[in-house]
């Protein structure tokens, strides 16, 4: 078996911490790499102490929400939020590392394609990190900077308020 080059084998621990994930919809596991060396893990599921849907049922699924969507209905901390959280818990410095993410579907186990919401991209533009790295569907390595994505921000946001103004606004 060949040796993996390394975004290969972080996406691939990602995917490892994803499986302790307390989510009925999909399992994502978060990894944040500083200096090539792992500081942070992260998967999705409710905060501690708190529900999870994997032992009460998922309130997205009785609501029919779409996923990406109706985040209110939904008490998980995402898998990137969690990977920024547990770096803090312990006074590690994440600014200038790379965030692996993937995401598993857990009736087939396949994996799917990983993106972060709007929260989670405000999350990772703000705590510095500068690279956020994924597989597709394909199975290509799909990087994203975060630094860039702040732009993509405002024309939302500017978007979103034009039609909010002209009481034009849908709930997400």
């Amino acid at each position: 078996m060949p040796r993996p080059k390394k975004d290969e084998y972080y996406l691939e621990i990602a995917k490892a911490v994803g499986k302790r994930s307390t989510c009925t919809r999909r399992k994502f596991g978060s990894i944040i790499v500083k200096n090539d060396t792992i500081v942070s893990t992260g998967y999705n599921g409710g905060a501690r102490g708190s529900v999870n849907c994997n032992k009460e049922g998922c309130l997205k699924d009785e609501a029919d929400a779409p996923s990406y969507g109706r985040y209110d209905l939904c008490p998980a901390v995402h898998s990137e939020e969690n990977a920024v959280v547990n770096a803090a818990r312990h006074g590690t410095q994440i600014k200038g590392g790379k965030l692996y993410i993937l995401a598993v579907d857990p009736e087939t186990g396949e994996e799917t394609a990983s993106k972060p919401c709007d929260r989670c991209s405000r999350i990772l533009i703000n705590a510095g990190i500068e690279e956020m790295i994924t597989r597709n569907k394909e199975g290509d390595i799909i990087k994203q900077y975060p630094s860039n994505w702040a732009d993509k921000e405002k024309v939302k946001y500017r978007e979103k308020l034009k039609k909010a103004k002209k009481g034009q606004l849908e709930e997400e």
